[in-house]
């Protein structure tokens, strides 16, 4: 059964466009996600669809209105009842792999665009959780919704060309991934390394393996801090290249 999602967007097109290329295009068309895209000014009351106002209390810029963003949210809940409706926003929990991994378990997923300075805080009475990409604003949500619908698909069976991409990837086990290489062997004097020449399947493992671990330990302290190491991994870590 397909993986399936419902964005809520003032802007369709920036969401079609990018969801109707490469993999996620391909998985489209082969049934293996299904997405809607909704446009809220569809809900919007009088001749123009107003969708912002200005704020109570006064201040800068405008603020989404409840009315039309509730009713968007309540048809998509009508067609996927069991899915969460999550609002991109500033200052929601940060975006993780583990968090794409629950919402892929979960089968299906509402995402909702922000705009503006903001939502009408009433509108979180029908909205399950916020979710952020980092400490910095964007223009709206919709980068933000296509991050987490892309980051998702990807861990959805049949929409990788390779399933064994998915498990091997940065951050699937804690770790950043080991470097990769292709044709040709020599560029500009630098050369491919020759135990991914060497058809020795174990040493290549071992190599990628420690090249996982002493990158992450170099780059991401944070996360190497809390990789439970195996005892082999210790030693790849006292070992230097040319021994492994």
């Amino acid at each position: 059964m397909a993986f399936a999602c419902e964005i809520l967007t003032l802007f369709p097109g920036m969401i079609r466009g990018y969801a109707s290329e490469s993999i996620l295009g391909k998985a489209l068309e082969r049934q293996h996600l299904s997405l809607t895209v909704t446009d809220v000014r569809d809900f919007a009351a009088g001749k123009h669809h107003v969708t912002d106002d200005a704020p109570y209390g006064g201040g800068a810029g405008m603020v989404m209105k409840v009315e039309p963003l509730a009713l968007a949210i309540a048809a998509a809940k009508a067609r996927l009842p069991s899915a969460r409706v999550v609002l991109l926003s500033p200052r929601g929990a940060t975006f993780s792999q583990a968090k794409a991994r629950s919402f892929a378990a979960a089968g299906s997923m509402i995402l909702v665009c922000g705009r503006y300075e903001g939502v009408d805080e009433r509108a979180m009475t029908v909205i399950d959780e916020e979710l952020s990409l980092g400490d910095f604003v964007l223009t709206g949500g919709e980068l933000g919704a296509l991050v987490v619908f892309d980051a998702v698909a990807r861990l959805i069976p049949g929409v990788l060309g390779n399933a064994e991409s998915a498990q091997t990837e940065s951050f699937e086990s804690g770790l950043l991934e080991h470097p990769h290489y292709t044709r040709p062997v020599e560029w500009n004097g630098l050369s491919v390394p020759a135990v991914l020449q060497s058809g020795d399947h174990a040493r290549i493992a071992r190599w990628r393996r420690w090249q996982s671990l002493t990158l992450t330990q170099a780059r991401r302290p944070d996360l190497f801090s809390k990789v439970e190491l195996t005892k082999e991994d210790r030693k790849l870590l006292g070992k230097g290249e040319e021994e492994l």
